[in-house]
């Protein structure tokens, strides 16, 4: 089994390397879409998508629910001795899954990697040692990391958020923390770091300074980017966007809101967004939306591949299924010019009664499969170009004459309001929105 792992006990036994199969195999632990060489518009699978495997929810969710307890067992950590030990024999099975699945990245927070300490200084030393190992595990394997990030939520200490936090001690602990998972994360070559700020916000206004909090905020991600690019850190800094959940109102509520928020702070040239399939529901938008508007206002970056359920106002982070809404996804991703830093992370587990050891497996081959069939149908859409000749026929009034003039802001308002039709019926073209869902669908069908 060394083709799969180094040297340790291996936790995944009977599972070997998930092998491309096609479409018409019946194996369950095979891809039947996602063939990792396979060209697509110049560039191979593998290089469209970028895989990554979230460390937290594959190798720390343990099934909890707020009524429920434990139902995962997991056995690198009820053959330990002590919380670091259960890190090492995490980190192996980590690897070992990362391998068999041929994912070519991973992510995580500090905390999930490295056990906390009693004090910073321990902490920190725990961090630093679990560093050491996964830069062996990497460089054995060939697995890279996407992105890292600090946990920056779940201690008690920030119920009332880390950087936006109304005590300043609270502050300077949450800025120890970034700038021991920035180490971290230059140590491991990663190509990005995330800032997501779960308790970023508030839950009552009556008690909030929000302006002072924005503030606070803006100046303790403008000292993380210094710090990182005076470290030699050139990859990208991530904002990831979610309105609420756990606070009632979080200040990077969607896309739209932290391209304004980076754009106040003058924060835009060094920072992305994270986009995350659940979050864009949470807010009201389609994924699609997200992507399209994150494109739009050149701060696109990353992805957290899940979805959500439309009948729970929360974050399910299920893995995705829905080819149609991959399509729509990898159409705007590769309209945006594709990945450079980013890429494709399964921020998603398995339901709490998915037991099995290969139910872990299963569910990442899916979300694999229905990423590349989103791909496939995605580059036939761009390819045959109906739609994008359709969009532009709809817009061909702009490119010549006044139109043209209209958007190079050669017309004053007046001159605007003379140049008004007077047919009363100007207008009233049709949008052909459903010959064109179906036209999607087409493609869809046709993978």
């Amino acid at each position: 089994m060394a083709e799969y792992f180094v040297g340790h006990k291996e936790y995944f036994p009977g599972i070997g390397k998930i092998r491309y199969e096609g479409p018409k195999s019946d194996n369950p632990l095979s891809f039947k879409f996602y063939d990792p060489d396979r060209v697509i518009g110049g560039k191979a699978m593998r290089e469209h998508l970028r895989f990554s495997v979230a460390y937290w929810h594959s190798f720390g969710a343990d099934g909890t629910d707020p009524f429920g307890s434990a139902t995962q067992v997991h056995p690198w950590a009820s053959d330990a001795r002590n919380p670091l030990e259960a890190h090492e024999h995490k980190l192996d099975a980590a690897f070992e899954f990362f391998t068999k699945l041929g994912a070519d990245f991973y992510c995580f927070h500090d905390r999930d990697i490295a056990p906390e300490g009693a004090t910073i200084a321990e902490s920190e030393k725990n961090l630093v040692h679990m560093v050491s190992l996964a830069r062996e595990r990497q460089k054995a394997t060939g697995v890279g990391l996407l992105w890292g990030t600090a946990n920056l939520f779940s201690h008690p200490r920030y119920m009332n958020g880390a950087a936006t936090n109304p005590e300043f001690g609270v502050v300077a602990h949450a800025a120890a923390q970034v700038k021991a998972a920035l180490d971290a994360t230059i140590e491991l070559g990663g190509q990005g770091y995330v800032f997501w700020g779960g308790r970023e916000g508030y839950m009552s206004l009556l008690n909030t300074n929000l302006k002072r909090e924005k503030d606070h905020l803006a100046r303790f991600l403008t000292m993380a980017r210094d710090y990182g690019r005076a470290r030699g850190f050139q990859g990208a800094f991530y904002i990831e966007p979610k309105p609420m959940e756990p606070m009632k109102h979080q200040y990077d509520f969607d896309v739209e809101t932290v391209a304004a928020f980076l754009r106040t702070y003058g924060l835009e040239k060094d920072f992305r967004v994270n986009i995350e399939a659940n979050h864009a529901e949470l807010a009201g938008h389609d994924f699609q939306h997200e992507l399209e508007t994150a494109a739009a206002l050149g701060i696109f970056g990353s992805v957290d591949a899940n979805r959500g359920d439309p009948r729970n106002g929360w974050d399910t982070d299920q893995f995705p299924t829905n080819v149609y809404d991959t399509t729509l996804a990898m159409l705007a991703i590769l309209r945006a010019g594709g990945f450079t830093t980013g890429g494709l992370n399964f921020d998603a587990k398995i339901r709490r009664n998915s037991v099995d050891p290969s139910d872990l497996f299963e569910a990442h081959i899916g979300g694999m499969d229905a990423f590349a069939a989103g791909l496939l149908a995605a580059n036939r859409i761009l390819e045959d170009g109906k739609l994008d000749a359709f969009v532009r026929q709809r817009y061909s009034s702009f490119d010549a004459g006044n139109g043209k003039r209209f958007e190079e802001g050669r017309l004053s308002l007046a001159e605007l309001a003379s140049l008004a039709p007077a047919d009363p019926d100007i207008g009233r073209t049709s949008g052909k929105q459903e010959r064109l869902e179906n036209l999607i669908m087409g493609y869809v069908s046709r993978i």
